[in-house]
């Protein structure tokens, strides 16, 4: 005999489609937290997503006040500088023409003290000393003369012209000339 199907056999299977069910159903209640939790977690990350957009909007937003507040801070602090070099020059300009007079002075004082001690040199070291002496008098008083004549300009000329003809002599001048400086200045801190 070949086995038929009977309507006992299909009952079973029948009702392991039922037993399912409950399982399918417990598996439905499962997923519904994990679902919420995805879904929350979801609606998390837009909120963070649209937070970080109105993050960057508000900062783009304070960069360009910051920026613009800078531009107009360092227009302020340009016309300040510009004022504080003009105001440097006119500074150093005056300064220049204190030193020019200073120095055309002490030069012409100089040389004023070297011919008048020009007889004393005659008489003890004889005439052709004394010859010298006022001979570089003459040329001293010459050079401050033409120092007071000319202009601060016509000075820097000159003092380019003497530094690339002589240089070494240039150099040694300086030397000598900071030499002096310094003992007077460490003679004058000594003192204090």
């Amino acid at each position: 005999m070949a086995k038929t199907p009977t309507a006992t056999e299909k009952a079973p299977a029948a009702k392991k489609p039922a037993a399912r069910k409950p399982k399918a159903a417990a598996a439905a209640a499962e997923t519904t937290p994990v679902a919420d939790a995805k879904a929350k977690f979801s609606k998390a990350i837009d909120d963070a997503r649209a937070g970080a957009k109105a993050l960057t909007v508000e900062a783009q937003a304070r960069a360009g006040e910051y920026k613009d507040q800078l531009a107009a801070r360092s227009g302020d602090w340009v016309e300040e500088a510009k004022d504080l070099a003009g105001q440097a020059k006119e500074r150093a300009t005056v300064l220049a023409h204190d030193g020019k007079a200073k120095a055309s002075d002490a030069i012409g004082t100089l040389g004023k003290l070297v011919a008048d001690s020009a007889p004393t040199i005659d008489e003890k070291l004889g005439a052709k000393y004394g010859d010298y002496a006022r001979t570089a008098a003459r040329s001293m008083q010459e050079t401050a003369a033409k120092i007071e004549s000319k202009e601060l300009a016509e000075l820097g000329e000159d003092a380019k012209e003497f530094v690339r003809k002589s240089p070494g002599l240039a150099i040694g001048l300086a030397a000598v000339a900071g030499f002096m400086l310094s003992r007077l200045f460490k003679g004058g801190s000594s003192e204090d």
